[in-house]
């Protein structure tokens, strides 16, 4: 990757040389001294801060600080990086869980003009009220409260003027320190740190989009519209943008506080359940989840009802993999763990020529056996997520985005029932949701579906291969294509027939000796006769002397074919 090009060039120039000297603080001078020194041997010793790391990858807690330092694109990167356990060992992940967003708000003046940009009216005239302090900041964008001129108050969250720019600037960067760090570093390779960049661009490029969130909210209000338990705020879309979005503001309590929630009279052990009944419908009804519900993304109503805010994370699942999930929650509720490998091999995710299933199949039962029948009160959520990752990193299992994402969810969904007290089991509430989803594929309308969605892909084949067919033998007529054929496997089969065709060969020569030499010693013509005084014999004639020899010459051809026969062992 070329750097330090174009008119950002010097802006560039001088945000690499922050992040090599940050890098260089905080432990990774291997990296640094790899990338800037010369090819000639250095006559100076390193300092011993430059060779802290060096054996290996860094520790930890340097990777942590070097992030916080190098700012919100980079921790926004070790947050990513946190979900992603099936790559990093356990004492990397619990390092990156504390990167947090602790970044100062925008001012308002700015945040004014973001909106009024976007929008293309002063801000007196979009809202009758607007609060200048934000209630929630975070790296990329921040939260503020308003109320429109129809009375309606909303939450308006606004992105921080350029920050696409920083974060686009910054990937750039990521890009060239990540190639450094796989060539550098034999963990480096193992973990794949340039594809944990390319995952970190398609991710934050989606955060940024404000219509993508609204479109997100839209669709989630759509799926619960029938569930009275759960509510989904409203999206104005007059005054959404891709850079500001405009919703409506929920007055609530942050699930996580109990002793609120029973001052006004509500169950937290209900709106656990409730919490548990809406993840189950995400995950095998819609394929369509929220995937950070977090306390303050999660906010309980006076009312009793669940409301989800902030859904600038989702993840979506396609029917094949609801199917193996649903195999998955009932081969676990109902003990059956050829239920759960079935499922693991349907989705790709164990395979016989990557490894021992016996003994994967066996690890898996020892971790799960420990867990069965226990309450979310009586699980440690740590412990689960801590024993699957092992078995994950143990046989080298590399899980889907999206995958991922879910088991993230489900940590934080169990995390959360067990603040409130519940005593029920995730398995066994989404027990039922899994039968219907099992039950849902067998019907007369999904066979139906899928019967008219495979009549139009064999259509489309049918329509394709004789243009393709036609294409090929053209270019091959005109020359500019040529076809070949090659074989393989067939070398020993050749020798085996080219062997038995010689043999037979040898036993027609044989044959045709044997009758030629009858037929010139039966002949009663003689053709010149010859004295010959050797085993008593006086006189013999030319045609006796090569019927001799005929029969000499098939009993020596005889004899070595019946044992090269036997020899073979195949009489």
């Amino acid at each position: 990757m070329t750097l330090l090009r174009g008119a950002h060039g010097f802006r560039e120039m001088r945000r690499f040389g922050t992040i090599t000297r940050v890098l260089a603080k905080h432990g990774f001078g291997d990296l640094v001294d790899r990338r800037t020194r010369s090819r000639e041997k250095k006559s100076e010793e390193p300092s011993e801060q430059e060779s802290v790391g060096k054996p290996g990858f860094p520790s930890p807690a340097r990777i942590r600080l070097a992030l916080e330092e190098l700012g919100p694109s980079f921790v926004k990167l070790g947050q990513l990086m946190s979900t992603r356990a099936d790559i990093f060992p356990p004492e990397y992940i619990e390092e990156f869980k504390k990167l947090q967003d602790q970044v100062p708000p925008t001012p308002f003046p700015e945040i004014k003009r973001v909106i009024e940009s976007e929008i293309k009216r002063p801000l007196d005239k979009i809202f009758h009220e607007f609060e200048s302090q934000p209630i929630a900041a975070a790296s990329v964008g921040q939260v503020h409260v308003a109320t429109l001129f129809t009375g309606e108050k909303v939450a308006v969250k606004i992105i921080r003027p350029g920050i696409d720019k920083q974060i686009r600037e910054d990937i750039r960067l990521m890009y060239f320190l990540a190639n450094r760090i796989e060539k550098t570093f034999e963990v480096g390779r193992i973990l794949g740190v340039v594809n944990l960049v390319k995952e970190f661009e398609r991710v934050i490029f989606r955060e940024l989009d404000m219509l993508i969130e609204a479109g997100s909210i839209d669709k989630f209000a759509f799926n619960f519209k029938e569930i009275e338990e759960i509510y989904i705020p409203r999206v104005y879309w007059d005054y959404t943008t891709k850079s500001v979005l405009v919703m409506e503001h929920i007055d609530g309590i942050k699930m996580d506080q109990v002793e609120a929630m029973r001052a006004l009279g509500i169950d937290p052990k209900e709106i656990a359940l409730i919490g548990l009944r809406s993840f189950s419908r995400q995950l095998m009804k819609f394929g369509f989840f929220h995937a950070d519900p977090h306390p303050a993304n999660t906010i309980v109503m006076r009312d009793g009802r669940v409301s989800l805010v902030d859904f600038g994370i989702t993840g979506y699942l396609d029917d094949e993999m609801m199917r193996q999930i649903a195999n998955l929650f009932l081969g676990y509720a109902e003990h059956d763990y050829d239920m759960v490998m079935d499922a693991l091999l349907d989705a790709g995710l164990v395979s016989d020529d990557t490894m021992d299933l016996k003994t994967f199949r066996t690890d898996l039962k020892d971790m799960s056996e420990s867990f069965y029948g226990r309450s979310l009160q009586h699980i440690s959520v740590r412990d689960v997520y801590d024993q699957l990752m092992q078995l994950v990193l143990k046989y080298h299992i590399r899980l889907p985005r999206n995958l991922l994402l879910l088991l993230k969810t489900f940590i934080q969904t169990e995390a959360l029932g067990k603040i409130l007290g519940s005593d029920a089991s995730i398995l066994e509430v989404a027990k039922p949701y899994a039968k219907e989803l099992l039950q849902r594929g067998y019907d007369a309308q999904s066979l139906l579906k899928n019967l008219g969605r495979d009549a139009r892909t064999l259509a489309n084949y049918g329509k394709t291969i004789p243009k393709y067919v036609n294409d090929v033998l053209r270019a091959a007529a005109q020359g500019r294509q040529r076809i070949e054929l090659a074989h393989s496997g067939f070398e020993s089969l050749s020798a085996q027939l080219e062997k038995g065709v010689n043999r037979l060969t040898i036993g027609v020569i044989i044959a045709a000796s044997i009758i030629a030499a009858a037929l010139v010693l039966n002949a009663s013509e003689r053709v010149l006769e010859l004295t010959v005084p050797l085993l008593g014999l006086q006189k013999i004639s030319l045609t006796a002397l090569f019927g001799l020899t005929g029969y000499v010459v098939a009993t020596i051809l005889g004899i070595w074919l019946i044992v090269s026969i036997f020899r073979s062992g195949k009489l």
